[in-house]
């Protein structure tokens, strides 16, 4: 049974966001944070995603009063790639690019995302986070090149992603596939059951 007394607002302008929420069949809407995403140095890979998922969910409800946004959820998200203890966040050039995609190639890493939801009614809210470890495949330089030509690094934690072409670089992945495209939706439905939002 779909319970739909509220609708959902998702903090992201991410169309992979976007198609998530969408599988979920729910009312939905969209309303991007525009938040100062920046994090005390030496901040946990899991608090840094839980953070900024509080941070965006809080400015975009902070937009919506109780009494005309009626009943909405509003839902921020952020993700992060993380090697060795690092957080490897979007490339700033195709240099730098290029050197994230060599550190990790042929090595495991890990992917973080978290999850803010806020009902703006009541102000109930729920946080939490997951993590995939991606092992990477063995790639040489050119291909490495091939696949920054292509574009799709330029807006990707870590330069890639896995719902498109980069999905020919990986090997294997150990945990949820959607956490790495940057919603775990079943962590999502498991949060909304809190607010009474059955999505099945």
């Amino acid at each position: 049974m779909v319970h739909a007394s509220y609708t959902l607002v998702l903090a992201s302008s991410s169309p992979r966001r976007r198609e998530l929420i969408e599988n979920l069949k729910l009312p939905y809407e969209v309303t991007a944070s525009h938040v100062d995403e920046s994090t005390p140095e030496g901040t946990a890979p899991s608090d840094i995603v839980e953070m900024l998922s509080v941070r965006k969910a809080e400015a975009v409800a902070s937009l919506l009063s109780a009494g005309e946004a009626g009943k909405r959820i509003v839902i921020g998200s952020d993700t992060i790639v993380v090697l060795d203890g690092e957080v490897l966040g979007k490339p700033e050039d195709e240099e730098d690019a290029f050197r994230m995609l060599s550190r990790l190639q042929g090595r495991s890493h890990q992917v973080y995302t978290g999850i803010c939801c806020i009902a703006v009614d009541t102000g109930q809210r729920e946080v939490a986070h997951r993590i995939t470890e991606v092992e990477m495949k063995n790639l040489s330089g050119d291909r490495i090149r091939s696949y920054i030509a292509t574009g799709e690094p330029s807006d990707k934690a870590g330069s890639y992603g896995i719902q498109g072409i980069g999905a020919t670089l990986i090997e294997k992945i150990n945990g949820d596939y959607f956490n790495v495209v940057g919603l775990p939706v079943a962590l999502l439905s498991d949060m909304l059951e809190r607010f009474g939002v059955e999505v099945l």
